[in-house]
């Protein structure tokens, strides 16, 4: 099987997870790990820490075996890189549950494009426009951020569902819509917006 087709079949039962780096406003470098589910597109915040030790790193394996328990989410594969920041104890806690590690080849972000993705969107659509002034103040942004992005926005790659929603009906009778009568409800000041019919 080649790489393109692995994802693709083992969609279902595949995340990818990654590490993040954003500057505060008081210059401390902080490191973001977030996870996403390949089918549904689905993300998991893990924590932001400007010093990713083991011990952390190690707990937020835990925190994700719990998660992925308490959600009946049945994972068998995790793609990762091969960042130093991991310590073995986190592929280990994750073989524990059943989760084989698919390390990607250096310098092949392709071969974790989807996580690549996430991230690409989470700096254009969040971090960009953010000016973060600590720790605290980054994991609020991005919890507000995990909210849109699973309940709200549409993903491209799954034929612009939204991860816990299908799709809509298709409009058969655009002439019975001719009142739509949207409301545009803000989240994080006026950086992300939500669009939705009024009820």
């Amino acid at each position: 099987m080649t790489w393109a087709q692995f994802p693709r079949s083992q969609a279902e039962a595949l995340l990818a997870a990654d590490f993040l780096e954003t500057i505060t406003l008081t210059g401390t470098r902080m490191y973001v790990l977030a996870v996403i589910e390949h089918a549904s597109r689905r993300i998991r915040i893990l924590g932001a820490t400007a010093h990713p030790t083991a011990a952390r790193v190690t707990q937020t394996a835990r925190n994700l075996v719990m998660d992925l328990e308490d959600t009946g989410c049945h994972v068998k594969y995790l793609i990762r890189d091969r960042d130093g920041k991991y310590p073995t104890m986190f592929d280990t806690i994750l073989a524990d549950a059943g989760i084989t590690m698919v390390h990607t080849g250096d310098r092949i972000p392709r071969m974790n494009a989807i996580m690549e993705r996430w991230v690409r969107t989470c700096r254009r659509e969040l971090l960009d426009r953010t000016l973060i002034l600590n720790q605290r103040h980054l994991l609020h942004a991005l919890r507000e951020y995990e909210i849109f992005y699973n309940e709200h926005r549409p993903h491209q790659g799954i034929a612009n569902a939204r991860p816990p929603a299908p799709l809509p009906e298709p409009i058969t009778d655009p002439d019975g819509h001719a009142n739509l009568n949207i409301h545009r409800r803000d989240r994080l000041g006026v950086v992300l917006h939500e669009y939705e019919h009024a009820a």
